[in-house]
């Protein structure tokens, strides 16, 4: 039987938010069960430390180079208000892949993949759509007039602008229960990237939550999120379907740098937005009864990518064979199958910021390329990086450079890097195969009629 999926998919969350990673500071029992009765995952990647770039992995199974999201049109980091990129329309999206099997599909959350019609979601697989465009802190201000109120969409409309933030965690799950309940009978694909933490300085809950937890506004979002996973999962066990239900959770890059801190990505060092392993490792756990074994932890090095490849062979189809897709089936990792390993312990996993490849791992290994102008920071500044190299599995931490006794190693992932160079390209480098994201000569704001 084809098995319901659920991807839920927070914004900035870090390594160490939830309990079952050692947050102490987070309550967050309904995520720690999926953990109980699944796999935790320590081993998961985003492909990037920011927004765009990480969901578009997600949708098309690929580096956000390949599909050319990995900067807006105007160069920075992600997409804008009125950006004339977005999600290439003739990419297969997951959601367009496991419709094609018969699954009703819905995206309702955070989209930040363009927002103009020709790049929703709604034009990419999913039948309904209900949520931001993009970031909640994409708003009207001073220093951009042009941009409009944020937007609440019902498919491709507009139907609240500004959109009350405190809200947003509520409506998105009460919305998402509404779908289940709907397409009970199956199979269905839900997509719930939520809006929080979000890459505000003050993130939002609604005021059941706010004052509730150990951390502040950050604590109260994160344990909202979690009081919504356990409502989704109640909803699964009420309508008798979360035995053929697959749940993901996950985020799309570790907590960012505030003062005073927030989040934790603790014990992995660094924070979102760069590619330490604090911005791109992410948590992430998977839950399916009888298929994933409970209580299980994979230490395998997997990553967003996979999902697509993953559910829908699972869902009976095969992944689109007329393009190259970057992510591999995980499902032999995941159900603990003996003898399985990564694939990108062969081929690699490639740490790239905005334009700039430089870091590869392959299994234990983590090598930081050197770099005579590495991109430190979002506005492009610059600095010289010596070649690092770190056992990421045992020292998380990256505190001992392995450099000088293992050159074999180094010359080993200098050779994976160069590949990704000529397939992915690289600062001011085209690759061979990259394919081109959506283009809109002229934007319009999407603003409540």
């Amino acid at each position: 039987m084809q098995p319901n999926v659920i991807v839920i998919f927070a914004d900035n969350l870090g390594y160490g938010d939830w309990g079952c990673y050692g947050s102490t500071r987070h309550r967050t029992p309904h995520i720690d069960a999926l953990a109980a009765e699944g796999v935790r995952l320590t081993g998961f990647y985003s492909t990037s430390g920011v927004c765009t770039p990480s969901r578009a992995s997600l949708m098309t199974g690929c580096y956000p180079r390949r599909v050319n999201l990995h900067v807006s049109s105007a160069g920075t980091a992600v997409l804008t208000p009125l950006d004339r990129k977005g999600l290439n329309p003739a990419e297969i999206t997951v959601a367009r892949a496991l419709k094609a099997q018969g699954y009703a599909t819905a995206c309702i959350g955070k989209w930040h993949l363009g927002d103009q019609r020709p790049f929703l979601p709604t034009r990419h697989g999913f039948d309904t759509y209900f949520g931001i465009p993009y970031s909640d802190d994409m708003t009207a201000r001073e220093s951009r007039p042009e941009w409009p109120p944020l937007p609440l969409m019902r498919d491709e409309t507009v139907i609240d602008a500004p959109v009350d933030r405190d809200f947003l965690t509520q409506r998105y799950t009460e919305e998402a229960i509404r779908f289940i309940e709907q397409h009970r009978e199956g199979p269905f694909f839900l997509y719930l990237p939520h809006a929080m933490p979000g890459s505000t300085s003050r993130p939002f809950a609604s005021p059941a939550f706010q004052g509730r937890s150990a951390n502040g506004p950050y604590g109260d979002c994160i344990e909202e999120m979690d009081a919504s996973t356990g409502r989704i999962m109640e909803t699964l066990k009420r309508l008798e379907i979360d035995g053929r239900t697959l749940v993901v959770w996950t985020s799309d890059n570790g907590a960012v740098k505030h003062d005073p801190p927030q989040g934790s990505n603790g014990p992995l060092r660094g924070w979102g937005y760069d590619t330490s392993e604090g911005a791109m490792r992410m948590p992430c756990v998977v839950r399916w009864p009888q298929h994933i074994p409970a209580g299980s932890v994979c230490d395998e090095v997997m990553s967003t990518m996979d999902i697509l490849p993953t559910v829908v062979r699972l869902a009976g189809g095969m992944p689109p064979a007329d393009r190259i897709l970057d992510g591999h089936d995980a499902f032999p990792l995941l159900s603990g199958r003996p003898g399985s390993c990564s694939p990108y312990d062969e081929v690699g996993f490639f740490y790239y910021f905005v334009h700039q490849l430089q870091a590869v791992r392959s299994g234990p290994w983590k090598l930081y390329l050197p770099l005579e102008q590495k991109l430190v920071s979002l506005n492009g500044r610059t600095a010289p990086a010596e070649a690092r190299l770190f056992d990421v599995r045992h020292d998380p931490g990256e505190t001992t450079d392995m450099t000088a006794s293992h050159p074999g190693v180094v010359s080993r992932l200098h050779a994976l890097a160069e590949a990704a160079r000529a397939d992915l390209g690289d600062l001011g480098r085209q690759g061979s195969g990259q394919r081109p994201a959506g283009w809109m000569e002229d934007p319009v704001a999407q603003r409540q009629r």
